[in-house]
């Protein structure tokens, strides 16, 4: 299960990497305009930004579930130096 939690973040994490890239490709297409008039999102360009808001939220609860100490590190092993034995450099 552990496994498909990171799985699931890196899917995620690059989705949203995606999206912002096309955030801002849209916006410096729309800079261009020298009217002061606001203008609200419609049609795809609402649709990515709505899209990047909920996985957003989505990468924050599973990047907040990996981290539970459920999910922890197995026991380590006893550290052995240069000699194989415990402690020893």
């Amino acid at each position: 299960m552990e496994t498909g939690l990171y799985i699931a973040l890196l899917i995620i994490c690059i989705a949203l990497i995606g999206l912002v890239i096309l955030q801002g490709r849209n916006a410096g297409l729309q800079s261009r305009d020298t009217s002061s008039i606001y203008r609200t999102k419609r049609g795809l360009e609402k649709t990515i930004y709505q899209t990047t808001i909920v996985l957003s939220v989505v990468f924050l609860v599973l990047a907040l579930i990996t981290s539970l100490p459920i999910f922890g590190t197995a026991t380590p092993a006893t550290p052995t130096g240069l000699l194989g034995l415990p402690g020893l450099f």
